[in-house]
């Protein structure tokens, strides 16, 4: 059984340091994110969470910084707490094209039968949307609409 590679592009209107600060910035990502957000210091080796707002954050998925090149390239692992050992990483390439800026989102390095490569296939196309969103109108979409 092969594993998974899931690649979403997408072009926004905006510049590459807008959308890096929509990806590493908690108080943007909570914007189109379900009001999660993205908290690390983004140096290589370092831990990153994603997490709830409030005193007490849950934690929804955890990994560390594998690359940091602000605002080109963020490369994570990514592994949710109820199974550390489903391992993936998510790679962000950020390109500016004219007026606008190409994202692509790689997740792959399921292990075989991973869980997570399903929740995230379902998952990237509503966040990345939202993003979209957020970043040319000011609105973030409703990630949970329809489910």
């Amino acid at each position: 059984m092969q594993k998974p590679k899931l690649v979403y592009t997408t072009f926004i209107r905006t510049t590459p340091k807008k959308l890096w600060a929509a990806i590493t910035k908690p108080e943007f990502a909570r914007q189109y994110w379900a009001g999660l957000a993205n908290v690390s210091d983004w140096k290589k080796g370092s831990p990153w969470q994603h997490v709830t707002g409030g005193r007490k954050p849950e934690i929804y998925i955890t990994g560390k910084v594998v690359e940091c090149i602000p605002p080109k390239r963020l490369v994570l692992t990514w592994a949710d707490l109820d199974d550390l050992a489903d391992k993936s990483r998510v790679t962000f390439e950020i390109e500016a094209t004219e007026d606008m800026t190409c994202l692509t989102v790689t997740h792959g390095n399921f292990k075989v039968g991973s869980k997570m490569a399903g929740k995230v296939s379902w998952g990237w196309p509503r966040v990345l949307s939202s993003m979209k969103s957020f970043l040319e109108t000011g609105k973030g979409l409703n990630v949970f609409a329809g489910c």
